[in-house]
């Protein structure tokens, strides 16, 4: 008896799904064009206490050249529905996106410049 509920286990064994294996660290070459996705509401958090929160490390460029990021402030929420089109929100519980501003240009993800024009708005390879 145990012998054929033994092999009528076996025999179902293939059909039992088995748990999804957890996702990995993203590489480099995926993470790379991630910063094209920032947009809506964005809250820039200064506090370094708090960098690990955030979702990604942005320097704040003075030059529309050489940013990879060119980001347009809406006024409101609704319409900040673009890539690279920002409203920036004075508080965390309504952002989109936490994003940790530093001053040091070697520990950011990307380089933001924030235009006045919308239709120049863009996210650079």
């Amino acid at each position: 008896m145990m012998q054929i509920l033994w092999i009528g286990w076996l025999a179902l064994l293939p059909f039992i799904k088995t748990p999804a294996a957890a996702p990995g660290v993203p590489s480099e070459v995926s993470a790379g064009k991630s910063y094209c996705h920032v947009y809506g509401s964005v809250y820039l958090e200064r506090n370094p206490m708090y960098k690990n929160k955030a979702s990604a490390i942005v320097f704040l460029d003075e030059e529309e050249a050489f940013a990879n990021l060119v980001v347009y402030r809406e006024s409101n929420k609704l319409f900040a529905d673009g890539p690279a089109i920002w409203y920036i929100t004075p508080s965390k519980a309504f952002a989109n996106h936490i994003l940790y501003v530093t001053d040091k240009r070697h520990e950011a993800d990307f380089t933001v410049f924030f235009t006045d024009v919308r239709s120049s708005a863009t996210c650079r390879d």
